[in-house]
């Protein structure tokens, strides 16, 4: 008795120490300073104002390094970037929320300062990538924030795993389908948000600069990126550019995929806690959200 719990207590220590190993100061990992362009009250000036950020990593099973973000303490707090995004273009969210919970912001396979990989490249896989991350963390509980694809791998994860160790979750202006079905009716098409019947052409419009239009993609999306009048936005996207580097041929790689999924089912039928879904009157996306807030019990949108 006495060797077993010697043995488990020196497990113990040994994974903690292998945690603390991997936590770095994100002064460390980036290995410089950094002076954010526009001065806001309330907001570090530099990065080295932003004392409690770290940048850690783990390995998944099939041999991924991928980064996080992290600060903070309290309830834990997981963010899900979408497509192309990363961590650094979240340090005003993680500033901000860290002196309430104790947020983590995972760099999906191929974005950010997670490793650079030719395959896994599906949704599903994504969502294993956060199923291990909460494993590698040793949470028994948090609440779930995924933005644009981030909120698809959150569906996956839900799909595959359930709402298990979810405390509650929040979707941010994702389509329940990008993909719109050639047989369906337009209300069928509004309540799943479809905004493409040509993947490969929206594909090459976000990764090769192809010709785009309204029945390729969302042009609201372009038109929204090119757009630098909030000086947070400004700050956080200056920060990224100087730190993270994407491979566009990387990033491509999950964009088909992302596409062609339809999460409708998962929607109606397996978001069985709180449920926040936020959008904006502006967006093309807000018909398919007042739809998922329809059918899931006690959504707040």
């Amino acid at each position: 008795m006495r060797k077993t719990l010697r043995a488990i207590g020196a497990s113990v220590v040994l994974s903690t120490l292998l945690n603390l190993a991997a936590a770095a100061p994100a002064m460390t990992v980036l290995r410089r300073d950094f002076t954010f362009p526009d001065a806001i009250a309330g907001m570090p000036q530099k990065l080295s104002d932003f004392s409690g950020l770290q940048v850690n990593s783990f390995t998944t099973n099939d041999g991924v390094k991928l980064a996080y973000w992290e600060a903070g303490q309290g309830e834990p707090l997981i963010f899900v970037p979408g497509w192309s995004a990363n961590g650094a273009q979240y340090i005003n969210v993680l500033y901000l929320l860290a002196q309430k919970y104790h947020v983590y912001v995972l760099d999906p396979r191929n974005q950010g300062l997670s490793q650079k990989v030719d395959y896994g490249n599906r949704i599903a896989r994504h969502s294993m990538d956060l199923h291990e991350f909460g494993k590698h963390l040793g949470l028994k509980s948090a609440a779930y924030v995924g933005h644009s694809m981030g909120a698809a791998i959150l569906w996956s994860y839900i799909d595959l795993f359930g709402t298990a160790g979810m405390r509650k979750v929040a979707f941010v202006d994702e389509p329940i389908s990008i993909y719109s079905h050639s047989d369906w009716s337009e209300q069928e098409r509004r309540d799943a948000g479809g905004t493409t019947t040509a993947p490969e052409r929206m594909v090459a419009a976000f990764t090769s600069g192809g010709p785009a239009n309204a029945l390729v993609t969302d042009l609201k999306v372009f038109e929204r990126s090119q757009l630098t009048d909030s000086p947070y936005y400004r700050n956080s996207e200056k920060f990224a550019s100087e730190f993270i580097k994407n491979d566009p041929a990387a990033l491509a790689r999950v964009l088909f995929n992302h596409t062609v999924n339809d999460w409708r089912d998962v929607v109606r039928r397996k978001l069985d806690i709180p449920t926040a879904i936020f959008s904006g009157e502006q967006s093309n996306n807000l018909p398919s959200q007042r739809w998922a807030q329809s059918v899931v019990p006690g959504a707040v949108l």
